[in-house]
C-alpha cells in the first residue's frame, strides 16, 4: 500500500448500527473519494462506547477495509461524536476596546470576545466540543457576523457552546488508539450531518437538521446563518424496530427488515386488505398479519420522537424559527411515513436530506444514513482551509512588521 499522509483525510463515525470510515484525498484544493469501510457496530450502546474490546474490533475492520480499497494507510483520522450525553448552551460575552476612543478591531479581538464569552461555569466532566459565534454586538448593534476591520468600542459575542462528556469523548480516542488510529479531532454529528445535506438559504431562513440515528435523534437548528440550537433526543430506529419486535414476536433482524420493506409511520397510509408473512421466533409456524398491524405499532413512536422533538425546540426558543422547515437525515429517516409526521406536527415543510456526492464516491455513501459520515469529511476540509487562511494572514503579517523594521 501506498501512503501519502498529507493529502489524505479520513473520518470516522462510530454508530450503534455500522462503524464507518472514509477516506478521501485533497487534489488541488478539491475533495476526491478514495475508499471507504462499513461494519455491523459492535460494543456500543445509546450511541457511546460500552465495551472498548468489540468496538476497537469494528473499528479496525472498517479501517482494513477502507485502506484496501484506497490502496493507503492511514493514521490519524477524526471522528464524529454523538449521543444523549451531547448538550449545547448559550453565552454572551465581550470586551472593552478602549474608552477614550473608537479603535479598529482585530482577529485577536475576536479570539478575547469569545474567550469571554466560553468562560462559563462548567461541570467537571463536560468538554466543550465546539464554539460557535450566533452574532457578533459592535456598540450594541447586533447582526454582525464578521467585525474584524470594524471600528468601536466595545465588542460582544453570542455564541453558542456545544459540549460533550469526557468520559464517552476519551472512550472514541482510546477505541481508536486500539485500532492503530491517533484522533485529531472530534466533530458534533449533528453539525457534520448539516455540512453535508443543508443549503446556505436554508441556513439563513431558519431550518432544523433531524439526524435519526439507531439509539438517538441528533438535533441541530441553524437561524441567519448560524447554530442557534442543538439537542439530543433519547429515540432512534433500533426503538421502532424493539416495538416491532415486541409487538409481533419476532426476532430483532425479522422485525427490522419488516419495518424497512412494510413499515410506515402513517397508518392510514396502509391498505386495509395488504398482508405480510411473519416466520416468528423459532418452533413456531409462520403466519399471516394485516400490514395495517405494522403502521399501528410503528406511527405511535414516530408521534412520541417528533412530539419530544417539538417540545424541546419550543424550550429552546426556536420553534418559530424554522423558516426553512426540516430536513430529515441518518437511517431511521428511511421509514415510510416520517416526513408527514414530521410536517403534521412541526407544522412546517419537511424533506430528506441526502449527502452533496464527492467526486468518484459511490452511490452506496450518497445515502441519508451516511450524512454524518460524509459531513464530517466535509467540515474537516472546510475548517482546514480556514485555518490555513489565517495562518496565510498572520504569516503575511508578521514579514510586513519585519520588513518595516529593517
Amino acid at each position: 500500500m501506498s501512503q501519502h499522509p498529507d493529502n489524505l483525510i479520513a473520518v470516522v463515525d462510530m454508530g450503534s448500527s455500522k462503524t464507518r470510515v472514509l477516506i478521501a484525498e485533497i487534489n488541488d484544493g478539491a475533495l476526491r473519494y478514495r475508499g471507504h469501510g462499513i461494519v455491523d457496530s459492535a460494543g456500543t450502546r445509546k450511541g457511546v462506547i460500552a465495551e472498548l474490546r468489540p468496538a476497537a474490533e469494528s473499528l479496525n475492520k472498517a479501517a482494513e477495509l477502507a485502506e484496501k480499497r484506497a490502496d493507503a494507510v492511514i493514521e490519524k483520522c477524526i471522528v464524529s461524536i454523538g449521543g444523549p450525553h451531547v448538550r449545547g448552551v448559550n453565552s454572551r460575552g465581550g470586551i472593552s476596546l478602549g474608552s477614550n476612543r473608537m479603535r479598529e478591531i482585530t482577529r485577536e479581538d475576536v479570539r478575547a470576545a469569545v474567550d469571554r464569552a466560553r468562560s462559563i461555569s462548567l461541570p467537571p466532566d463536560r468538554e466543550v466540543i465546539h464554539l460557535l459565534p450566533q452574532q457578533f454586538i459592535l456598540d450594541e448593534q447586533p447582526g454582525i457576523h464578521d467585525p474584524i476591520g470594524m471600528v468601536g468600542n466595545r465588542l460582544e459575542v453570542n455564541l453558542h457552546i456545544a459540549t460533550c462528556s469526557a468520559s464517552a469523548q476519551q472512550s472514541l480516542v482510546t477505541c481508536a488508539n486500539r485500532s492503530g488510529l491517533e484522533v485529531s479531532e472530534t466533530v458534533y454529528e449533528g453539525i457534520a450531518a448539516a455540512e453535508a445535506t443543508l443549503s446556505a438559504d436554508e441556513r439563513e431562513l431558519g431550518v432544523c437538521l433531524i439526524d435519526v440515528g439507531a439509539n438517538t435523534t441528533e438535533l441541530i437548528v441553524f437561524f441567519e446563518g448560524s447554530v442557534a440550537h442543538t439537542a439530543v433526543i433519547p429515540i432512534g430506529g433500533d426503538h421502532f424496530s424493539n416495538d416491532l419486535a415486541v409487538g409481533l414476536h419476532i426476532s430483532p433482524e425479522e422485525a427490522e427488515w419488516i419495518k424497512q420493506h412494510y413499515g410506515n409511520a402513517v397508518v392510514t397510509s396502509v391498505s386495509t386488505l395488504a398482508e405480510i408473512e411473519l416466520h416468528g421466533m423459532p418452533g413456531f409456524e409462520p403466519r399471516m398479519i394485516k400490514q395495517r398491524l405494522v403502521g399501528e405499532i410503528l406511527e405511535p413512536r414516530a408521534r412520541e420522537l417528533f412530539h419530544m422533538l417539538r417540545d424541546n425546540l419550543r424550550q429552546g426558543g426556536v420553534l418559530e424559527a424554522l423558516g426553512a422547515g426540516c430536513v430529515l437525515t441518518g437511517g431511521g429517516s428511511r421509514l415510510a411515513g416520517m416526513i408527514d409526521v414530521a410536517e403534521s406536527l412541526l407544522r412546517v415543510p419537511a424533506r430528506i436530506g441526502s449527502p452533496v456526492p464527492l467526486s468518484r464516491m459511490p452511490d452506496e455513501l450518497a445515502q441519508p444514513e451516511c450524512a454524518t459520515l460524509v459531513g464530517t469529511l466535509l467540515y474537516t476540509h472546510r475548517t482546514s482551509i480556514l485555518r490555513a487562511a489565517e495562518d496565510h494572514s498572520l504569516r503575511a503579517k508578521l514579514r510586513a512588521i519585519f520588513a518595516g523594521s529593517l
